[in-house]
C-alpha cells in the first residue's frame, strides 16, 4: 500500500514538473504598423496566443485576422476583405525554437535576449524567418516581446496601385505577452 501511495505522489509530482515545462497565454498583445508618409495605418489584436516550452525552445504564436481592431472602421473592413482574406486566410501562425535556448535560465529572474528561428505562415504563404525576441523573467512569469518586419510582396498582399503610396511595403509586427504555467 505504502509503495501505491509512494508512486501515486511521484506520478503527480512528475505531471506538474512536465506542465511547468510549457508556459504560455491566450490573450498575447500583436501590433502591426504599415504606416507610410503619407497615412497611418495601425492595427491591434489582444487575442493572440503564444506558447513556450523552456525546456527545448519551441515557441508558438498564432492570432486570428479577424481580430484585428482598427482606428477606422473601413481600414479594418479592407483589411479583412481586400488585403489579409481572413474568410479565407482566417489566422496567421508563427513555429519556431529559440536557439539560444541552453544560454537562457529561465527559472531565474532576469532580461534575457533571445532569437527565433522558424516559419511565418500568413495569407496561405510559409517563409522562413529570424526574429529577436526579449525574455523578462520575473516572479515565475515570463514577459515575451518580439519585433520583427516583413515584406508585404513576400506573403502575396497585392497593394492596389491607387493607394500604393499609403500603405507601407514593409509592415512592422510586435507580439507581446505574459507567459505563465496553463
Amino acid at each position: 500500500m505504502q509503495k501505491i501511495v509512494i508512486s501515486s505522489i511521484t506520478a503527480l509530482l512528475l505531471a506538474g514538473a512536465i506542465n511547468a515545462q510549457k508556459v504560455a497565454t491566450k490573450d498575447a498583445k500583436v501590433t502591426f504598423d504599415a504606416t507610410s508618409a503619407l497615412e497611418s495605418i495601425k492595427a491591434t489584436n489582444k487575442s493572440g496566443s503564444v506558447a513556450l516550452n523552456i525546456l527545448n525552445g519551441d515557441v508558438a504564436a498564432r492570432v486570428q485576422v479577424k481580430n484585428f481592431i482598427f482606428a477606422q472602421a473601413l481600414m479594418q473592413e479592407h483589411f479583412n476583405e481586400n488585403y489579409l482574406e481572413s474568410n479565407k486566410f482566417p489566422s496567421a501562425t508563427l513555429k519556431g525554437k529559440i536557439v539560444n535556448i541552453a544560454d537562457l535560465k529561465l527559472d531565474k529572474d532576469g532580461t534575457y535576449k533571445a532569437k527565433v528561428q522558424g516559419t511565418l505562415e500568413m495569407h496561405g504563404v510559409t517563409n522562413n524567418l529570424t526574429v529577436p525576441a526579449t525574455l523578462v523573467v520575473s516572479g515565475g512569469k515570463i514577459n515575451f516581446n518580439a519585433n520583427f518586419n516583413v515584406l508585404c510582396a513576400d506573403y502575396k498582399i497585392a497593394i492596389p496601385s491607387v493607394v500604393a503610396d499609403k500603405v507601407a511595403k514593409e509592415v512592422k509586427i510586435n507580439i507581446e505577452g505574459v507567459l505563465s504555467n496553463q
